[in-house]
């Protein structure tokens, strides 16, 4: 199953530089392997936000729960699920001439 998932990070305004630095690269890390492992399968930043629109495979919604929760700010996440399926004007077009350009 895929979904679209929109993640806004509110840090609280209490923590320092370092805090956000050391939550940010173990973030990085986890994303990381959430790619690797082929659940998150693309991401995008929203200019001027801490915020992001990804696209995540799962094999049900309690296995999206769990990866999304192992991010190490989930804590500080409002999360906005949509799950979706392919546009049958993408498939048509598959159809007739392979494989979408990819992004």
């Amino acid at each position: 199953m895929l979904f679209m998932v929109n993640i806004n990070v509110r840090l609280p305004a209490h923590w320092d530089q370092d805090k956000i630095d050391e939550i940010y690269s173990a973030e990085g890390a986890r994303s990381m392997e959430l790619m690797n492992e082929g659940k998150l399968l693309r991401i995008w930043r929203i200019v001027g936000r801490r915020a992001n629109f990804g696209i995540w495979q799962a094999d049900s919604l309690e296995g999206l729960h769990e990866n999304i929760q192992s991010l190490p700010l989930f804590p500080q996440m409002d999360i906005e699920v949509t799950p979706i399926i392919k546009h049958p004007g993408a498939a048509a077009y598959e159809e007739k001439y392979g494989q979408l350009p990819q992004i």
